[in-house]
């Protein structure tokens, strides 16, 4: 069965075979999608075999590869692989659990709703391994079988046992593993019914008997490991890559080649539907102006490409990304794209306007803010940034110039063009495309070339927060001169009490855990740093008065200046006298 044109080329077939009782407890599965999907999500096949002492093993099996192959699509297209398979592996094995529970699984495990299940994902020039039981996923070679799954079976001498399969328990462990495919590789699934009575050589004979009619190779495979002695069922599937997109090819490179370059805007201009208004913003990065959709009289920002980048593949691949993120986004804290749908006529982005001043303006107005006002403002862009966690997405950008404040005084995320997109990634979406983060609220692990992570962006909200009662940045301006990990560890924070004595000292302490060089001594998730800034636990109520030097280190040294004045005078005076 050949894949759809676009997107990666494969053949596959797949075959299974009832044992020597009448329900085949093994199940199998594939999508080949066409579209957007195709790009989004890859193709899929997957695997299952239920446990021959259960009356309900087929139902687990069915249940999970169906399941499967229906959710996975039906998740969020920013997701990675991983994220999507695992999420959705979770749900199938809470369900088989509930079920064993409620039922002679209860009480017998080898009655319940249990099953093997092994999964491949090609998506774009990527696969993608989810496992868990002893079927097998193997890659073909000229003289061997190499096994790429690990086999989740406990041998003794009375015989063996699954260690780990679906609806054993409420939680199940996931064996994930990705890698660069190749043309022309041959990759085989199969259930230990047929895995156990199969090798390299009778494969590539029945591959040599068939061609590319690989649901007759599957068919033989399996008759194949009936006549060595298998009575039990037996399923193989067989995945051939014919061909692989170019790494480039993705669904928003597709868009920005097919537009050209809008020509200059100035206000009173007439532009696809827009009537500019006035020029907001001029950058290195792009031409930002008002306008005014002429349909419904709605103001919308319009985002150009700058010109002096506009030769610059990498950077307008990355520019495309930030209307597509808003448009997955849904959030009060974070900016929406503009809703029309009117067919476009060349490259620009489109997005609501928000009428208000940036974090950076409020900080100017506000020098001194009260630590309530911090609080609120860092609590609803917490929010906002978790909206793009939960999609699989970072930030990487996080500054107060990125940041608006509505009348309302609701706090939103307004720039998204560094957003790094974890589902967009595997499918080749050019990462340095995206412009870095800014210097000063970047984290020290990205400074140094280290990858971006959700502890980077909580990182730099500490930093914003830090600076917004401080009026400075929690390491200064060494930060910005850091380039390896040994720089890194050695930045001091100037503590926040010599710019704020009057606030507790536990602020400064969760503000501190946020600020750890080491990423993996800051709070775990943006949740609990926001928790621990509204409701401080004992370690950092606990926390010690800091010592002067660390308080004010300005007024330690001129008070230490001072004493030692004073005691050379009183020793000077002394030593006069004495002569």
């Amino acid at each position: 069965m050949p894949s759809p044109e676009s997107g990666p080329r494969v053949s596959l077939g797949q075959h299974s075979l009832a044992g020597e009782h009448p329900v085949n407890q093994d199940f199998h599965g594939a999508l080949l999608p066409g579209g957007h999907l195709l790009a989004a999500k890859g193709i899929a096949l997957a695997i299952a075999d239920g446990i021959s002492s259960s009356r309900v093993g087929h139902i687990a099996s069915q249940t999970a590869i169906r399941s499967f192959l229906d959710d996975y699509y039906a998740t969020a297209e920013a997701w990675t692989v991983r994220r999507s398979a695992q999420r959705v592996l979770d749900a199938v094995n809470a369900w088989l659990y509930s079920q064993t529970m409620h039922g002679d699984g209860r009480f017998d495990r080898d009655s319940g709703y249990v099953c093997t299940f092994s999964a491949l994902i090609l998506k774009a020039r990527q696969l993608h391994l989810l496992h868990v039981g002893d079927a097998r996923v193997y890659r073909l070679h000229a003289q061997a079988l190499e096994q790429l799954s690990e086999d989740h079976r406990v041998r003794h001498d009375a015989g063996s046992y699954l260690a780990r399969a679906l609806g054993v328990g409420s939680h199940v462990e996931i064996d994930y593993r990705c890698w660069d495919a190749e043309p022309g590789e041959i990759y085989l699934l199969a259930t230990d019914g047929a895995h156990e009575f199969l090798d390299a050589a009778t494969v590539h004979a029945a591959l040599d008997q068939h061609g590319d009619a690989l649901d007759a190779v599957a068919a033989t495979l399996v008759e194949a490991a009936r006549a060595a002695g298998s009575r039990d069922d037996a399923t193989i599937q067989l995945l051939r890559i014919d061909a692989l997109p170019s790494p480039a090819a993705d669904q928003l490179r597709a868009q920005r080649q097919a537009l050209p370059l809008p020509p200059p805007l100035r206000p009173g201009m007439h532009f696809e539907g827009f009537s500019i208004v006035r020029e907001l913003q001029v950058s290195a990065r792009s031409h930002v102006y008002l306008a005014e959709a002429e349909a419904s009289r709605t103001p919308v920002v319009l985002k150009l490409p700058s010109t002096d980048l506009r030769e610059n593949a990498a950077y307008l691949d990355g520019f495309v990304l930030e209307e597509w993120v808003a448009r997955r986004v849904d959030s009060p804290h974070v900016i929406r794209a503009w809703p029309g749908t009117r067919p476009r006529q060349s490259l620009y982005v489109a997005m609501e306007f928000i009428a208000g001043q940036t974090l950076a303006q409020w900080m100017i107005d506000h020098p001194q803010p009260s630590l309530d006002a911090v609080r609120g403002i860092v609590v609803q862009l917490a929010q906002g940034i978790q909206a793009l966690h939960r999609r699989d997405m970072l930030h990487r950008d996080l500054r107060p110039e990125n940041v608006m404040i509505d009348a309302s005084g609701t706090v939103r995320l307004i720039d998204l063009a560094s957003v790094q997109v974890g589902g967009l990634a595997e499918a080749g979406q050019a990462d340095e495309a995206a412009p870095p983060g800014t210097v000063q609220y970047l984290a020290p692990e990205c400074l140094t070339g280290g990858p971006a992570t959700p502890a980077a962006d909580l990182y730099a909200l500490a930093a914003i927060a830090y600076r917004m009662l401080s009026g400075e940045l929690p390491y200064g301006l060494a930060a910005a001169r850091v380039r390896t990990a040994p720089e890194a560890r050695r930045l001091r924070r100037l503590p926040l009490a010599s710019f704020r004595p009057d606030l507790p000292a536990w602020v400064d302490a969760v503000l501190g855990k946020a600020l750890q060089v080491d990423p993996r001594r800051r709070q775990e998730a943006l949740s609990e740093f926001v928790r621990d800034l509204q409701q401080p636990g004992p370690q950092f109520l606990s926390t010690r008065r800091l010592p002067l030097i660390e308080r004010d280190p300005l007024r330690f040294w001129k008070l230490l200046s001072a004493g030692l004045a004073l005691l050379a005078i009183v020793l000077a005076f002394g030593w006069h006298s004495a002569t």
